[in-house]
């Protein structure tokens, strides 16, 4: 459904995202995948990292993260990869505890976006890098308009189709439109005591990566 939705490219933009946090050239890094769900940004992640680093994989969602768990065991990965329930409002992590924080789609689904950017910043290092991917605000009006159409029209009807679920992408087109657009997001960030933030957008804005630092 994913690839569906977005034609391919949200592959892209994670793995864009992976770039940007800039892992690879560093050793001893510890990471936290924030709403990994089943985990592909985790696997992605711990792939470029080295031996000694490692992935943890937070989400409040048990179902998930055990499919996400089992998948991985089935597929004999044995990566650098822990699997952790928490709630992005309140993580079980002692201040200072990650070099590098990433989000992925998952934001959105917050209840209270600040109080999990409060948290975000102290549970990173000092120097330490966040990365937000999300849906965004489209900057152009007329493919703001489609998008919007696509969204509420199009949508739940596909999920219907392929996954006999039209509540969950109704949701999702629903979520969307309530998520701080790029310069909202931008003063949340910066209101949690983040510094070097920018934000750069995809596809006129249909999704940002939203960056920082501690």
């Amino acid at each position: 459904m994913n690839d569906l939705m977005s034609l391919g490219v949200h592959r892209y933009w994670k793995h864009r995202a992976i770039e940007m946090l800039d892992v690879e050239s560093l050793s001893n890094l510890q990471v936290l995948d924030l709403a990994g769900g089943t985990g592909d940004l985790s696997v992605l992640l711990s792939k470029k990292l080295g031996a000694d680093s490692r992935v943890v994989l937070a989400d409040i969602n048990y179902a998930m993260v055990s499919v996400g768990r089992n998948q991985r065991i089935d597929q004999g990965y044995s990566g650098k990869l822990d699997f952790t329930i928490a709630n992005a409002e309140q993580l079980p992590y002692p201040d200072a505890s990650f070099d590098r924080l990433i989000i992925g789609f998952g934001l959105r689904n917050v209840t209270d976006k600040q109080k999990a950017l409060d948290e975000m910043f102290r549970v990173l290092k000092p120097q330490g890098r966040m990365l937000i991917l999300e849906f965004s605000k489209v900057q152009n009006e007329l493919l703001a308009k489609a998008y919007d159409w696509y969204s509420f029209s199009i949508l739940p009807i596909l999920g219907k189709i392929i996954t006999n679920d039209a509540e969950s992408y109704q949701y999702l087109a629903e979520s969307i439109r309530k998520h701080p657009d790029q310069q909202e997001l931008l003063s949340m960030i910066e209101r949690s005591g983040f510094s070097e933030r920018q934000y750069e957008n995809f596809l006129q804005g249909m999704v940002a990566i939203h960056t920082a630092i501690k």
